[in-house]
């Protein structure tokens, strides 16, 4: 998300989500199958309440970066009413929509607060069952970010999807150090040359020791080695954002971005 990129640098119920900052001592390659039935479910969230405030305590997300800091076309709002997060049809519905003013508001949920307080995991599966709004403009997403932010920013985007550039989704690894360096992975999964991203599809990345994995309805579809620096506790964020371009401006008002869960599973 190249206009985060700047800021990153200046229940089961509660009893699951205190199973905070799990980490095991060593994860090796767990291979490229995708097999849950063999982990341990740590995290689960399937909305059929709303457990999200603006920066917490005692909820299980918060409706901003931990950091505070906003990215894209669109400001993050806190939860007021409906807007811009309210159940439908027993999913979390994420609303972007302008204002009185005409700028454009949205909603971005994250498991870690400011205090670091929250769901964070070090390696296991993580993943998003969603359906995504589509046409130009839009900028849904599902990504994690290491809690350890002191030297570097360690970033894995399962998926950023650009609605003005149809066919398919960026998955990128990321790390964002201190000094001004940056290392980065790739992939451009052509998931939608076939699928409808307005369709629900599961979204999810695998973290040993040694790989990074990411999965598209349970299929893997790229892989890439893993960073030091992803070795970590990592916390999850869904957002749905606006392209901060002129294809905002044909961004349907208002679009819609529907969750029916998210889930984190630990290797046994």
């Amino acid at each position: 998300m190249t206009s985060r990129r700047a800021l990153l640098h200046a229940s089961v119920a509660t009893a699951l989500v205190a199973i905070c900052d799990a980490k095991m001592a060593y994860a090796g390659d767990t291979g490229d199958a995708l097999d849950v039935d063999n982990m341990t479910l740590t995290f689960q969230d399937h909305f059929d309440t709303l457990s999200i405030s603006a920066w917490g305590p005692g909820t299980r997300w918060i409706a901003h970066t931990p950091w505070n800091g906003d990215f894209g076309g669109a400001r993050f709002s806190d939860p007021s009413g409906e807007f811009p997060f309210a159940i439908q049809d027993g999913m979390l519905r994420i609303t972007a929509a302008r204002d009185g003013k005409g700028l454009w508001r949205s909603g971005l949920i994250a498991s870690v607060d400011g205090d670091g307080n929250g769901f964070a995991q070090q390696y296991g599966y993580f993943e998003m069952r969603a359906r995504l709004p589509d046409g130009p403009g839009v900028w849904p997403a599902f990504w994690l970010i290491g809690k350890d932010r002191s030297n570097a920013t360690a970033e894995i985007d399962v998926i950023e999807y650009y609605g003005d550039k149809p066919g398919g989704y960026s998955s990128t690894v990321h790390v964002w150090h201190r000094d001004g360096r940056h290392d980065s992975d790739y992939s451009r999964i052509k998931a939608f040359s076939v699928a409808n991203p307005a369709d629900m599809h599961s979204y999810g990345v695998k973290i040993d020791s040694d790989f990074i994995r990411m999965y598209f309805d349970g299929s893997l579809v790229w892989k890439t080695k893993v960073l030091p620096e992803h070795r970590q506790p990592m916390y999850m964020l869904i957002d749905l954002g606006i392209v901060d371009g002129i294809t905002k401006v044909a961004a349907a008002d208002p679009s819609f971005m529907f969750v029916d869960y998210v889930r984190a599973y630990q290797f046994r």
